[in-house]
């Protein structure tokens, strides 16, 4: 081997030694404090509200058939001075709707939010109303908004000829800062020297790792773990202080705990997921299907001409079972996510064969993995 070639083959070498040491010194994946814990007191409150959008183009509630819609325009009207009777009122361009918001926390009086208008009775479209004005209240029944405004429906849809075409829901519309807050919500961070921090996915590993944290980069004894989900941290009093305080602590990064092995399986439309913690031991799988046809034909009698008798119809069921042969697999202990997929591929089941298998697998212990079925 020439000079150059071992030049070269030793800086091939040094360059995959290099990449080596990066992937063996690569530290493991952390997460803010932010992301990983709630502070108490710091949440969203529901809003509702029940009001008309007006200007619809004929797609409105009708009113023989929602008379909730009449008295809510009965009692609009009367505010204004305007007396009708029921048995007059015949509209098509009004719908009666629920809205409803989300508050966030520290929102003050002439903040804006976001509003969504959903349709209560049996309007066609939402497009192009307006919405009236409409007080939204909390769950104390107390009013914490007024929302009004164009409502956006992202919809479309057309008939004519007894066909017709609709894409996405034309009964539900946003109205983009529609509300404007006219009250508070008292948001206390903390009670006295203390401020409780809730981790989203309580454990006690994670809930530890956050005090140790907080506690290295703020001194001993500054935070607390009272469970495996509350925290306790100890905060100064002065509010502008504490705002500080709270800045520099959620933004402190920590290593959480590995989630539990978990296969989470809907029912309703069979998906199937799990995540990278799930293994699973050797084991024999053999899954057939049984599928029943029930197929009926149509049988006329027709009698002579001359016999005086009538035409009978009768019909003519045929049932049949077939079972599906099923041969026997093994499948091996697996550790990789890859590898199980790969095994229960080969089983050669659908989606919906994997609900039947899984849990049998859960119950002969092969699965080492919760399973949660949804």
């Amino acid at each position: 081997m020439n000079p150059h070639s071992r030049s070269l083959l030793a800086a091939l070498v040094l360059f995959l030694a290099a990449i080596a040491g990066a992937l063996v010194s690569q530290p493991a994946r952390s997460e803010s404090i932010r992301d990983l814990t709630q502070t108490d007191g710091v949440r969203q409150n529901q809003l509702l509200g029940y009001g008309l959008v007006v200007g619809l183009d004929g797609t409105g509630d009708q009113t023989t058939q929602t008379p909730f819609t009449v008295q809510a325009i009965l009692s609009m009207l009367a505010q204004y001075g305007v007396n009708l009777s029921v048995s007059s009122l015949q509209l098509k361009n009004v719908a009666a709707v629920m809205v409803t918001a989300m508050l966030p926390p520290f929102a003050q009086p002439g903040h804006p939010i976001d509003v969504t208008v959903s349709s209560l009775g049996n309007a066609k479209s939402l497009r192009g109303g307006t919405l009236v004005l409409t007080p939204l209240k909390g769950a104390d029944a107390k009013v914490y908004a007024v929302a009004q405004g164009n409502v956006l429906v992202p919809g479309a849809g057309a008939s004519a000829g007894g066909s017709s075409v609709q894409v996405n829901q034309l009964a539900v519309g946003r109205i983009p800062s529609g509300a404007t807050v006219e009250r508070t919500v008292d948001t206390p961070v903390g009670q006295g020297d203390y401020v409780f921090l809730g981790v989203k996915a309580a454990d006690f590993t994670t809930a530890l790792r956050i005090v140790d944290r907080i506690n290295s980069a703020f001194g001993a004894n500054t935070a607390s773990a009272l469970d495996a989900r509350r925290i306790q941290v100890r905060a100064p009093v002065n509010p502008s202080q504490r705002v500080e305080f709270l800045s520099r602590l959620e933004n402190l990064s920590v290593v959480p705990a590995d989630a539990p092995a978990r296969v989470i399986v809907n029912s309703r439309t069979g998906s199937v997921v799990m995540n990278q913690l799930v293994r699973i031991s050797e084991c024999a799988v053999a899954h057939g299907s049984l599928t029943v046809t029930v197929s009926a034909e149509p049988k006329v009698s027709q009698p002579n001409a001359l016999s005086n008798g009538t035409t009978v119809a009768t019909e003519q069921a045929q049932v049949e079972i077939k079972n599906g042969k099923a041969q026997m697999v093994l499948v091996p202990a697996a550790a990789r996510l890859a590898d199980i997929v790969g095994a229960l591929n080969a089983v050669g089941a659908t989606p919906i064969d994997l609900l039947s298998i899984l849990q049998a697998m859960k119950a002969a212990g092969a699965l080492k993995a919760d399973l949660e079925i949804i």
